[in-house]
């Protein structure tokens, strides 16, 4: 059975990119648009058994929830989840200082497929 990712980011191209990047490395990849939809989904999968493995979600969502919002509220569903920052800001301090946060690691933007299989590889 296929690892499942969960992608959360506001942009279409960026999300449906990361999806088929995922996808091609053998994983099963659902993509939601802001961090209150994550943390829906996440939770919903989590109860039902089917958890996700890892999470992926953008830094910042203008007008929505972004990643460093929602990251609480993951952890508080799942302790031990493995969730990572995404953003084209890597001067960011939770881009830089990710494990503060409660971030597994950093995958910057604009996604490499070499280096989103690395970090996976590792940390899953």
């Amino acid at each position: 059975m296929k690892k499942k990712i969960l992608i959360m980011d506001d942009e279409d191209m960026v999300g449906e990119i990361a999806c088929q990047m995922l996808e091609f490395l053998g994983f099963d990849a659902f993509r939601v648009t802001n961090g209150a939809e994550a943390i829906q989904e996440y939770s919903k999968q989590k109860d039902a058994g089917k958890p996700y493995s890892a999470i992926i979600m953008d830094l910042t969502i203008p007008g929505g929830m972004g990643g460093g919002e929602a990251i609480g509220a993951i952890l508080a569903i799942d302790p031990e989840s493995k969730a990572f920052v995404s953003s084209g800001y890597a001067n960011d301090p939770i881009m830089v200082h990710y494990q503060d946060y409660g971030f597994s690691g950093v995958i910057a933007k604009p996604f490499d497929i070499e280096a989103v299989r690395e970090i996976l590889k590792t940390l899953l």
